[in-house]
């Protein structure tokens, strides 16, 4: 089955293309690095050429509120237009958990206007959100460094999961039916935010404090103890973090500034 990744060189991405290809499809990494622009459109028609599912897992490249907001409209717009004409059968989108509990961010309301394209869209389609990977930390960290010395984060409720786990449950839903509807993945345990960050920057030897604020902002937005976390009928990945971290710290720990 002939199976295109938009967004297939990234980190989720390529892991994905790995995961499809080693079972025997024929998986497509589609990116502006393969000359494939959902933006533009350039080279979109020809890669879906044949194709039977598109999993869309590009991110946008810049985060304020408009520029997030025009990436994720017009390559959704083009990605469904094009999947149309070249008879795709399920559309696979790679959302976030919370998305829809998080409208003061610009970022979230522009993933709920991914959704909403996706829902309305003549390709059956699966969405599934997936709780923030343990490789999206370090990003946190950096975006709620304050003074260039003191991480602020709400001591909030998480339940990520590693990046290979999200792609593993891309993989899956990808060869099945369409659900027409939202599948929820998580991780194995649950922490909060602070003290998770805390766990992460010991283990890179980064002396930064983190300091617990009930109103610092996630990516423009206040939480509550639940924003992130999952619903109860989630898909639960198996990896556990200090797995994770193992593994990690037996290659080269990822710096904090890589998502």
């Amino acid at each position: 089955m002939k199976i295109v990744v938009i967004g297939g060189t990234g980190l989720i991405g390529s892991k994905l293309v790995v995961k499809l290809s080693d079972a025997g499809h024929e998986a497509l990494p589609a990116s502006p690095d393969t000359g494939v622009n959902t933006i533009t459109g350039e080279g979109l028609a020809g890669a879906l050429e044949g194709a039977r599912v598109v999993v869309d897992v590009a991110n946008a490249p810049a985060w304020d509120d408009a520029a997030v907001m025009e990436f994720f409209q017009t390559s959704t717009r083009n990605m469904l237009a094009a999947e149309a004409v070249a008879g795709v059968r399920h559309h696979v989108a790679l959302s976030v958990v919370g998305t829809d509990r998080l409208p003061d961010s610009g970022y979230f309301r522009a993933k709920v206007a991914q959704e909403v394209l996706v829902k309305a869209g003549a390709v059956p389609y699966t969405i599934l959100r997936a709780s923030q990977f343990f490789e999206f930390i370090g990003r946190i960290v950096d975006s709620s460094t304050d003074d260039g010395k003191t991480v602020r984060l709400a001591p909030v409720f998480v339940q990520p999961e590693s990046a290979d786990d999200v792609a593993a449950a891309l993989a899956d839903v990808a060869v099945k039916e369409p659900v027409n509807g939202i599948i929820e993945l998580g991780g194995p345990e649950q922490f909060r935010l602070d003290e998770l960050a805390r766990r992460l920057l010991a283990a890179k030897n980064d002396s930064r404090p983190v300091t617990a604020d009930v109103h610092a902002l996630y990516f423009g937005t206040e939480l509550d103890d639940h924003s992130l976390t999952p619903g109860s009928d989630a898909r639960i990945a198996p990896t556990r973090f200090e797995d994770w971290l193992s593994a990690s710290r037996a290659g080269t720990l990822a710096p904090t500034t890589r998502s």
